[in-house]
């Protein structure tokens, strides 16, 4: 195989001697042969330009002194090259090669050179030669090209004979082209160049310079050099198929004829054949009989007829020329030449020719003398060549039949000669002297039609027009419209031809008895021929009513004569049956048959076997003769002593009859009893025709029918004893045995081998087949053979002598082979390769299901898989060579294609057969007729199978073969290999190079590769090869790397996606999948590795819409065209349709779906049954039917069927069977053609993720971002929602549905940030995307959520999420909360409505529209199905509530019964819940379908309505009973089990336990702000939840727990605590006023507002990772806060409920001022002093400060993001960037918009956590403090009565109601000393900074909020009790 890619050529006009003329083969062939198209134009330059060339055909350039010493300099001056700059300078080594060259060819010195340079470029393409010696090869390669570009134009010629059928256009350049040539003198040129060539001459020639290499070497040069021979020769041919010649040419070709030659066995060479052949078509005028419409113009350019020179020039050399050295060669151009003058006398036009037509006879007679039938027997169809050539066939057909219908007298004198020579004969006989030598030319006419009409290679059966339908043919049921003339007159030709048949056989002498029969075998050979054969026998036998004993009447040529003889011997030799004694005799006595019966039988068995091989209704009709029994006669006749030529002939015959199953079935029950002997004398004679003939029966009956009784009742049934006996006395024996035929010895073990392949073939293990079972036999027990292929399969998995000799005979094949040179028995030993390896591939196929199913049945066999003994020792080379041995093969893929297909599933594929030109896809299997279509087919084949062997390779561990074949590294890691181009730094040239060297051929044409439309499944193969190493992560980055520098191969690809293949829709798909899925891969990596330009490069590519490709420069051009403010922008001129809509475009998603099968016979329901048990899983991992094993099924059940009905029916059973093997396979194509589809959408999808997620964002700009994804969802959603669109692609579009929604809320979200936002609402809507387009997507969404229907719930998961994503665009983004900015309420109500609100309020209006069909679909999938499904359609549910102003979903909700399903689901999750706080639950779905529920309801509980709602469906009494809650962690549990798992995915139990408790807790919270009107009820049940579950509420208040969790749990607690004590519940009743919950939630504010607080912080900061504890600090310091203020505010409550008025109230606190210092627990017993609740108001005061200076300074960084340092914005980056090195990989641009980002995010995080805060220290915590101060000082201060000071210090720690009812401590508990001193410490700590920082507080927050405080107020009486003198 030569490649052409010649890198550069020495500047010498004309001196290329090959790049250019393998150019011109290309364009000549693509032109022609390929019919490319836009051919014609490139056909017409590459003519123009190469003519002299073929004018001065295979001329050299001249020598010459001037290039000679131009190439002496060219190692010290350098010498310029073509396609380099400057000169280069060569080595001497190279120069003094090119001289020898040079001198070697008689070229000129500069293109010698040249050739030298393409030898040394081009080879990596022959490894092991060297520059000179592939120079060799191109040099012969270059006049190869030349001579078949001339044959192909010649071919292409429009003529007489055939039609290319090519376009007009290039019918004419080439006719008129070669006519030129022609004119020039072309065909003498041909003539000497057919004379000069000389194979042995060249090879001395190249012998003597060291130009020869190995064997391989030498046998591509010979054949290199006999195909320039062939070519010219045929060129030849070719021209006088189409045209004559002119008069010096045709002479000249008689001239070169004359001095030819035979070789040894008698025949022409194929070259001389071809000149023979061009001669006998220029003496052809049989042409003019056709009437086709362009006869005139044929007769007007025939010289025969208008030129009288020609025909006398021609006339005069033939009939006085001199003696040829063939004078058979002579004879048969003279008898041609008479023929011609015979058809010339019958013309009209030919009555001037009359002195040369009068000839004819005379020269037919010398043609007779001179032989002419035998030599054309002999020379012509013996010639090798002969039958390759279909009108070298239809020329010698018309040669024969116009001898026999223009000369019939002729024919009739031939036969009065054979009757006069039969009669001499018989006196010589009779009178017992020698019989003279006579003329035998009849013999060899009838020898010449029987040889040539046996062999039909192209199928044509020419044989038929020597058939004429007769009457009685014409009343049967074959009426002869064989010929498509049921009743018309046949030609006359045609009646004569049929007549001299018959009349031959009349009256027929004997000697003329076997070439009769001989001609009749040939004449039968076809379907038609056969029939017609068969009915002459039968018409010439006589009738059946007649007495057969009284000897045979009619003729002898007839069935009834023949089948009477065969009895007779039959009778006569089976009274002479030898008995077993004499078989030891070399010769048994054979008696009654002399050798010329012997001829005349096996003459009509051969006869027989055609005709019943062709014509079944022969067969049956023969088989069922009640008289003639041929299958017994012939069986019998096997058993008597006759010799093994005729015993071997019966056999072929027995096989013939046996094609037919009906037959075969009892031919083998007769076998069984005959028990044919077969080892008599084979080996002795060392000839075995009988054993071969054995074969082909055995073969022929398994194909039919093999009956699994065989033999029953005889022996144990079974096949076992004929495959013992073909493997031990026929397989084993036969390397060793004798051959008298050298080539006998192959054709034995492809006999045999066959036999095995067909039943291994067959063979499906079975259980049943590894039971040792027995079979009753003569009354005892045996045991029941297994099945043949089980026993095979048995033999090739153990290491015995079959695999051995199996094995022995691969490496004698591989070795005979690699002599390169021609040995007796090669086909044969090729079919038996060929055999040998289908073994192996069926062994290695079959054995998986084979060894599991005997692991299963224990049974004692022992096998070893075939891979094991694969890489065995073998016996020969003493080396593990086996799988070496299978792979040469490979090497000889040009002589014997088929071994190389099965060899490839085996071994290792090679480049060469990748690269080869031949292969050709598409072509039909059943199609072999023409050899060529057949090799392309199985070139191709091999192909696909070496591709197959790398991918399945590629997917196991490295080093594997793939990677060595790939060219990749396999001793040092994959990783490091650094692929380069073939003949770089040494690299051989791997499958990789090959690969893509056949996807890049045509990939810079605008049609985009050649590959992918002429052979689509190994394009596909291709693609996937190249994505499997780039999606490896060793190979991905040298193949990558490769791919992108030195083949640019992705972008070149990519551009001419979609491809776009009618017919081969499937293919088309998968291969652009790969490519996609290859240029995510690509996009991924090159975006990691910052490589901007060449992702920019790939994305303007795929995403443009603009109409020039190669535009440089972002996609987004600055231009206004680009930003496009209307929406439907499609079809406007300056745009076109991106790609990547383009290949969205190529997918179909409509699906044909096979329609029912209509069935007669078979029943439905089973055969749908068998269909499904013959599934299986491909390796395209696609479930299909194995429709070979089905056909196997089904046949053998119609097989199965017995009697006449059965036989009669069995066409339309096959019918039917038929049927369904087509719509099996049209289901199969279905599935395929789904599974493409989808695969092609995930690729697609992938793509279309990757460049939204892994490409930079910068490099698509957020307004040309919006509008692609646009583009791609509404396309999306068209296609998906069209009616006919196929439901199993649905999944994949939702998923790219869910990504792009997501992807489109982002980009509109990140660009609101970036302030692009809109300033109160613009026109066109939102962002860059107008607000119809985001409309019509929700509407599609939404219609594509309804077109779902009930099922698909996993389906519409991702459409929720989609909607969730769309929904959330509406929202209004984070701005910077300043706390300067609050609005009045006014101010707010008549604001104008900004671009969120419009948007959410449209998008609402659209949701509305669907009405409840949408509610009701989303609230079935909330309340069932599967867990996400759930969660996303409850979260669906929470948005659309949260902006449903008019709460017609709630009032859904709530009607429909939904929500109360929703409640009272609570309970069942309660247990599910309860398993989540084991140690080890078992999985969290649970839990997120509660949150998620928890999330609804509380959304729902948020407006008054919804709250009402929940409690009438009795949410609070379902919580009540949820056991869960009680279930509490305890601490000692949490130290053992609370370890995070190590992925820190599974939170601890106490954490779960949380994620459990808190939704509930906020949900109550929420439902008790909520319930405005009904708050007795909602505080009723939310307090019974509380007094329920108390002992976890007390825990939890009780607990030390700091951690953030515990905190928040304690915040909602005490605000629920808080609030359930409102006003309204009447304090006596209380469960607080009695139980311990106040001293705890007095004991809590002791812990977190006391000393301790400080204890807190510091255990908060020790516990935080370092980056985050401000943050967490802050959060945890909230929440302390929080829960201070929610217990403050439950103490304010509870002074208010106890009394109106100071002196009736209840005291909380000690009079006690002083800041407390104990840093121990406190006791729940100990009263807290108010010195607490003075120090929380101090706390509280200092930290709104704090907080409201830090904030003050983010808003600053804020406005001067511009003016920050590096390290800060790095610093800022570093919070939003995960992983060290990642903000510096981060542009500078993007780093200030994240920095500005993460700004936004810390000042908003800061308002937070300050809003609460200033509203806690402000109101909650600073106002109730102060109450609660001025509350206790009131009563201590001036209605407390004191007592002694000796008992006050007992007393005053203990806070207690009184039991009568009073209120306050008794009155006799403080002392006067106490109050006073309460009096001085309150002065202390109230002083005047702390007074002026409270009433600062209240001044900065009544600046931000619209209401006023009563700090001043309070703070005023608290100054005035302190100054208070008590009186």
């Amino acid at each position: 195989m030569l490649v052409y890619g010649l890198c550069g050529c020495i500047s010498c006009a004309g001196a290329s001697l090959w790049g250019p003329l393998k150019e011109l083969w290309e364009t000549v062939e693509g032109s022609i042969w390929r019919k490319q198209p836009e051919s014609v134009h490139l056909l017409d330059l590459q003519l123009k330009k190469n003519k002299p060339y073929f004018l001065s055909l295979f001329k050299n350039p001249p020598k010459s002194a001037e290039q000679r010493e131009k190439v002496r300099k060219a190692s010290t001056e350098g010498i310029s090259i073509q396609g380099q700059q400057g000169s280069r300078l060569l080595p001497e080594q190279l120069l003094t090669e090119a001289f020898i060259l040079s001198d070697l060819f008689d070229i000129g010195e500069l293109a010698a050179l040249e050739l030298l340079l393409a030898g040394e470029h081009q080879q990596p393409h022959f490894p092991g030669l060297t520059r000179g010696l592939v120079a060799v090869l191109l040099y012969w390669d270059g006049k190869r090209c030349v001579a078949n570009s001339l044959r192909s134009l010649i071919q292409s010629r429009h003529g007489k004979t055939f039609t290319l059928d090519l376009g007009a256009d290039l019918v004419s350049l080439t006719t008129r082209f070669t006519d030129e040539l022609m004119a020039q003198g072309l065909a003498k040129q041909i003539l000497n160049l057919v004379s000069d060539i000389n194979v042995t001459r060249e090879f001395e020639r190249l012998q003597k310079e060291r130009g020869l290499g190995n064997e391989k070497h030498r046998k591509e040069v010979s054949d290199l050099i006999k195909e320039c021979r062939q070519s010219l020769a045929e060129c030849l041919f070719s021209w006088t198929c189409q045209s004559p010649l002119n008069k010096d040419d045709m002479l000249a070709l008689i001239g070169h004829l004359e001095t030819v030659t035979a070789e040894a066995d008698g025949s022409l060479d194929s070259v001389n054949l071809a000149l023979v052949m061009a001669l006998l078509y220029c003496l052809d005028v049989s042409f003019l009989e056709q009437g086709t419409e362009d006869r005139d113009d044929l007769l007007q350019a025939l010289p025969l007829l208008t030129e009288k020179q020609y025909v006398s020039a021609v006339h005069n050399r033939l009939v006085e020329g001199p003696t040829w050295k063939l004078p058979g060669l002579q004879a048969v151009v003279r008898l041609t030449w008479a023929l011609s003058l015979r058809a010339l006398s019958q013309l009209p036009q030919g009555a001037g020719l009359v002195e040369f037509t009068e000839a004819d006879e005379a020269l037919a007679d010398q043609a007779l003398l001179g032989g002419v039938f035998l030599f054309l027997t002999e020379g012509i169809l013996g010639s090798e060549g002969f039958h390759q050539e279909e009108f070298y066939t239809r020329r010698l057909h018309a040669l024969i039949t116009d001898f026999l219908a223009l000369m019939p007298m002729k024919v009739k004198q031939l036969h009065n000669r054979a009757d006069e020579d039969a009669r001499l004969i018989h006196m010589a006989l009779q009178m017992g002297s020698e019989p003279p030598s006579l003329r035998k030319d009849l013999e060899h006419l009838m020898i010449l039609i029987g040889e040539f009409y046996s062999k039909d290679p192209f199928g044509l059966e020419l044989a038929l027009e020597f058939w004429c339908p007769s009457e009685s043919m014409q009343h049967t049921s074959l009426a002869g419209s064989f010929l498509g003339v049921a009743l018309q007159r046949p030609p006359h030709k045609q009646v004569v031809l049929s007549k001299f048949v018959r009349q031959m056989g009349d009256l027929l002498p004997a000697n003329l008895y076997i070439p009769y029969l001989r001609m009749l075998k040939g004449l039968a050979n076809g379907p038609q021929c056969s029939h017609y054969c068969f009915s002459l026998l039968k018409t010439n036998g006589a009738p059946h009513g007649e007495n057969l004993q009284g000897g045979v009447s009619g003729s002898p040529v007839s069935w009834e004569h023949l089948f009477h003889s065969l009895m007779l011997y039959h009778e006569n030799l089976r009274r002479d049956v030898p008995s077993t004694d004499s078989t030891q005799y070399r010769h048994p006595p054979i008696r009654g048959i002399t050798q010329r019966e012997l001829d005349g039988l096996t003459a009509f068995l051969q006869l027989l076997t055609t005709i019943i091989n062709w014509s079944e209704n022969a067969r049956l009709a023969l088989c069922e003769h009640p008289q003639w029994t041929p299958v017994v006669v012939m069986l019998g006749l096997l058993q008597c002593s006759v010799q093994p030529v005729l015993k071997a002939q019966l056999l072929h015959a027995l096989a013939a009859f046996g094609k037919s199953p009906e037959i075969a079935a009892s031919l083998w029950q007769s076998l069984e009893y005959t028990q044919v002997e077969l080892n008599e004398i084979e080996s002795s004679c060392e000839e075995y025709p009988l054993t071969r003939a054995f074969c082909q029966l055995i073969s022929t009956l398994v194909e039919s029918s093999l009956p699994v009784n065989l033999g029953a009742g005889l022996r144990a049934p079974g096949f076992q004893p004929y495959l013992t006996f073909l493997r031990d006395a026929v397989f084993l024996p036969f390397p060793t045995r004798a051959y008298r035929r050298p080539a006998e010895k192959w054709e034995v073990a492809e006999a045999v081998l066959e036999v095995f392949h067909k039943l291994l073939r067959d063979y499906e293990p079975q259980p049943a087949d590894f039971l040792q079972e027995t079979v009753e036999l003569q009354g005892e027990q045996v045991p029941a053979h297994k099945p043949p292929g089980h026993s095979l399969m048995f033999h090739l998995l153990n290491d015995s002598p079959t695999l051995s000799l199996c094995l022995s005979l691969l490496e004698e094949g591989v070795r005979q082979l690699d002599t390169y040179a021609p040995f007796p028995g090669k086909k044969q030993l090729e079919s038996a390769v060929l055999h040998c390896l289908s073994l192996l591939d069926l062994a290695l196929q079959k054995e998986v299901v084979f060894m599991d199913l005997l692991r299963e049945s224990q049974a004692s066999m022992l096998v070893s898989p075939l891979e094991q003994l694969l890489q065995g020792v073998s016996a020969q080379s003493r080396r593990a060579d086996h799988i070496i041995n299978i792979a040469r093969y490979l090497y000889h893929s040009s002589s014997n294609p088929e071994a190389q297909t099965v060899s490839d599933k085996l071994m290792a594929g090679f480049v060469e057969c990748l690269d080869n030109d031949e292969a050709q896809e598409g072509v039909d299997k059943t199609d072999d007729s023409d050899p060529d279509k057949r090799i392309a087919r199985i070139r191709h084949e091999t192909q696909i199978h070496i591709l197959n062997l790398l991918i399945t390779s590629l997917e196991l561990k490295g080093p594997n073969l793939a990677l060595y074949l790939l060219g990749y590294e396999v001793k040092k890691p994959v990783s490091s290999t650094n692929l380069q181009d073939p003949g770089v730094l040494g690299c051989p040239r791997s499958c990789l190079h090959a690969i893509l060297s056949l996807l890049q051929q045509g990939s810079e044409r605008r049609s985009g590769p050649i590959l992918t439309q002429q052979a689509p499944h190994l394009a596909e193969l291709c693609y996937q090869v190249i994505y499997q190493l780039c999606a490896c992560s060793d190979t991905s980055g040298p193949t990558m790397r490769y791919l992108r520098t030195s083949q640019d191969f992705l972008f070149s690809h990519l551009k001419h996606l979609p491809f776009i293949l009618p017919g081969n829709e499937i293919p088309s798909l998968n291969q652009m999948s790969w490519l996609m899925k290859t240029a995510a891969i690509e996009l991924r990596v090159t975006s990691l590795n910052r490589q901007r330009s060449h992702t920019q490069r790939l994305l303007n590519l795929l995403l443009d819409d603009q109409p020039h490709m190669q535009h440089a420069g972002r996609l987004g051009m600055d231009d206004d065209s680009k930003t496009v403010s209307s929406f439907l922008h499609f079809d406007t001129v300056s745009k076109v349709r991106r790609k990547l809509l383009s290949v969205l475009d190529a997918i179909d998603f409509s699906q044909e779906v096979p329609e029912q099968l209509q069935l007669d016979f078979f029943e439905r329901t089973q055969i749908e049954q068998v269909i499904s048990n013959c599934e299986h899983v491909n390796e395209q991992g696609h479930t299909v039917c194995n429709v070979k094993l089905l056909h196997r099924v089904l046949v053998a059940e119609v097989n199965a069927l017995q009697g006449m009905a059965a036989i009669g029916q069995r066409p339309l059973l096959m019918e039917e069977v038929n049927s369904i093997l087509q719509q099996v396979v049209e289901r199969n194509r279905v599935r395929r053609s789904l599974s493409a589809k989808r695969h092609a959408l995930q690729s697609w999808r992938s793509l279309v993720e990757t460049i939204l997620t892994a490409c930079p964002a910068e490099l698509i700009p957020a307004d040309q971002r919006q509008l692609i994804i646009r583009d791609l969802l509404l396309d999306l959603h068209d296609k998906v929602l069209y009616k006919d669109a196929a439901v199993e692609l649905m999944p994949i579009v939702a998923g790219a549905v869910f990504t792009l929604t997501a992807h489109l809320s982002q980009s509109v979200l990140s660009e609101q940030q970036q302030g692009a936002g809109l300033e109160g609402g613009s026109s066109s809507g939102f962002a860059s995307i107008a607000n119809s387009a985001l409309h019509l997507i929700l509407r599609k969404l939404l219609d594509f959520i309804l077109c779902t229907g009930g099922g698909f719930q996993r389906l519409r998961a991702h459409l929720y999420g989609s909607l969730l994503y769309y929904l959330q665009i509406a929202q209004k983004p984070e701005e910077p909360d300043t706390l300067q900015t609050a609005m009045s309420m006014w101010e707010r109500l008549t604001a104008p409505e900004d671009g969120f609100s419009k948007l959410q309020r449209e998008n609402l209006a659209i949701i509305e529209s669907y009405g409840t069909a949408l509610m009701e679909v989303v609230c079935r999938d909330a309340c069932d199905g599967h867990e996400i499904g759930r969660m996303l359609a409850l979260a669906v549910l929470d948005r659309v509530l949260s902006i449903d102003r008019q709460s017609q979903w709630l009032v859904y909700l709530c009607n429909s019964g939904y929500l109360r399903v929703l409640v009272e689901s609570l309970r069942q999750d309660d247990a599910a819940l309860q398993t989540l706080l084991m140690p080890q639950p078992p999985l969290l779905k649970p839990l997120y379908i509660y949150e998620s529920k928890m999330a609804l309801l509380t959304r729902v509980a948020k407006t008054a309505q919804g709250a009402v709602e929940l409690l009438c469906c009795g949410l609070v009494a379902q919580l009540v009973e949820c056991r869960v809650f009680h279930m509490l962690p305890e601490n000692d549990s949490l130290r053992v089990y609370g370890q995070r798992d190590p992925s820190g995915f599974i939170p601890s139990p106490l954490e779960r336990y949380r994620q459990i408790l808190l939704p509930t807790l906020r949900l109550l919270q929420v439902i008790l702000t909520s319930t405005t009107t009904h708050h007795q009820q909602g505080a009723a049940q939310v307090l019974q939840w509380l007094i329920v579950h108390s002992d976890t509420i007390q825990s939890i208040l009780r607990s030390q727990d700091v951690s953030m969790g515990s905190l928040q749990e304690l915040s909602l607690l005490t605000a629920i605590i808080s609030k359930t004590a409102l006003p309204g519940i009447d304090c006596k009743d209380n469960f607080f006023s009695l139980s311990p919950c106040q001293r705890q939630s007095l004991s809590l504010l002791v812990r977190l507002a006391g000393t301790e607080r400080a204890r807190y912080l510091k255990q908060i900061e020790e516990s935080g990772a370092p980056g985050d504890t401000a943050e967490k600090r802050e959060e945890m310091e909230v929440a302390i806060q929080q829960v201070c203020a929610n217990i403050m505010e439950y103490c304010q409550t509870l002074l208010l409920q106890s009394s109106a008025e100071a002196q009736f109230t209840v005291c909380l606190f000690s009079p006690s001022a002083s800041e407390p210092t104990d840093m121990a627990v406190p006791s729940v017993s100990r009263v807290p002093s108010l010195g607490l609740v003075l120090l929380l108001l101090k706390n509280s005061a200092t930290d709104f400060f704090r907080y409201h200076d830090s904030h003050r300074q983010s808003l600053g960084k804020l406005q001067r993001l511009e003016q920050l340092a590096p390290e800060e914005l790095k610093e800022l980056c570093q919070g939003l960037v995960s992983g060290s090195g990642g903000v510096e990989k981060i542009p500078s641009v993007q780093r200030s918009v994240l920095a500005k980002r993460r700004l936004v995010q810390l000042v908003n995080n800061r308002a937070k956590l300050i809003q609460p805060l200033l509203f806690i220290c402000n109101w909650n915590i600073i106002e109730t403090c102060l109450f609660v101060i001025w509350r206790h000082l009131e009563y201590y201060l001036l209605y407390c009565t004191p007592i002694d000071p000796k008992d006050s210090l007992t007393f005053n720690c203990f806070l207690c109601v009184d039991a009568s009812g009073g209120g306050g401590l008794g009155l006799s508990r403080v002392s006067q000393q106490d109050l006073e001193q309460l009096q001085s410490d309150v002065a202390r700590s109230f002083t005047e900074p702390l007074q002026r920082k409270l009433l600062e507080v209240e001044g900065l927050y009544s600046k931000t909020h619209s209401r006023h405080t009563f700090i001043q107020a309070l703070t005023r009486r608290i100054r005035g009790l302190v100054r208070h003198t008590k009186s």
